[in-house]
């Protein structure tokens, strides 16, 4: 459950990827943000599902709290306390979403914006000291270098690919397939699925879209549709064997009896109710398409 709801938060606005995902397919962030709330909360609702029925079935793998827990905190107390410490990451989200969608800033100055807004919180929770401000210097300047050499990388290969007409033989060889604009859409989902299980959701978006999207606009597919789907399906990157970054993450903090193969077995049933959301956006396209229309109208 660790790695599945870590990892959703990147399909959640305010998002690098779904960011990076409209910069790439010159769509509109704003729309994409929207178009993935839906899907976003669709995973939420499959994981609480899953997680209710195990809890029901093997009550020993998530006990409820005892009497003298209950006792210590009311429920209603419980509630109380958690809206307040919701209250401030709120500010924080829609601070951000709201500059955005507001016309007030871009993406990259949104970013800054919620930079200082987690610096007022850090201040506002007395949680702020210069070496704490050091390491996040330090934390962000190996995230950048990270994504930038991920960048090279991808922009290599996809600069020497399409210089060979690569691009060009696998439209040419798709479209020559006969299996029709959902076959060639069956084809870029398990591809980039496959992939995931190799490298970040970065270098797929980088490989992939400039690969397939001309192929996908061929057949009349909505490019704001296809990036909610695909950043939906993109959330297995980090939890697919044998280079999943939230697996590693996780088999980090468990104890040394834990084998990194059990990890692997504990996210399948998460991987899963991400394909059948991922299916059921490909298949109802509104899930996706209502909200972005609805307040584009």
């Amino acid at each position: 459950m660790v790695c599945a709801g870590g990892s959703l938060g990147i399909l959640i606005p305010p998002s690098i990827m779904l960011v990076s995902m409209g910069s790439y397919a010159e769509v509109s962030v704003g729309k994409i943000f929207f178009a993935a709330i839906v899907p976003g909360l669709s995973l939420s609702l499959g994981y609480i599902i899953y997680l209710m029925v195990v809890c029901h079935i093997h009550p020993d793998w998530g006990p409820a709290m005892s009497p003298e827990e209950l006792a210590e905190m009311p429920l209603k107390k419980r509630i109380t306390g958690s809206l307040i410490n919701l209250i401030p990451p709120l500010i924080l989200i829609f601070g951000v979403l709201g500059s955005i969608f507001g016309g007030i800033a871009t993406p990259t100055e949104a970013a800054g914006i919620g930079a200082l807004f987690s610096l007022i919180l850090a201040i506002f929770y007395k949680q702020f000291s210069w070496k704490m401000l050091y390491e996040s210097l330090i934390d962000t300047a190996k995230t950048t270098a990270m994504v930038f050499i991920i960048l090279f990388g991808a922009a290599a290969f996809t600069g020497v690919f399409m210089s060979l007409d690569g691009d060009q033989i696998i439209a040419d060889w798709v479209l020559s397939m006969g299996i029709g604009k959902w076959g060639a859409f069956a084809i870029m989902m398990v591809i980039m699925f496959l992939l995931g299980m190799f490298i970040d959701w970065l270098g797929i978006v980088m490989i992939v879209f400039p690969i397939f999207l001309p192929i996908m606009d061929t057949f009349g597919f909505d490019r704001l549709w296809l990036v909610a789907v695909s950043a939906t399906l993109l959330q297995t990157c980090f939890m697919t064997p044998p280079f999943g970054f939230a697996l590693f993450y996780v088999k980090g903090i468990l104890p040394p009896s834990i084998k990194i193969q059990e990890v692997y077995r504990g996210v399948i049933p998460f991987i899963i109710i991400i394909c059948i959301v991922t299916a059921l956006c490909a298949v109802f396209p509104p899930l996706v398409t209502w909200l972005p229309s609805m307040l584009a109208s």
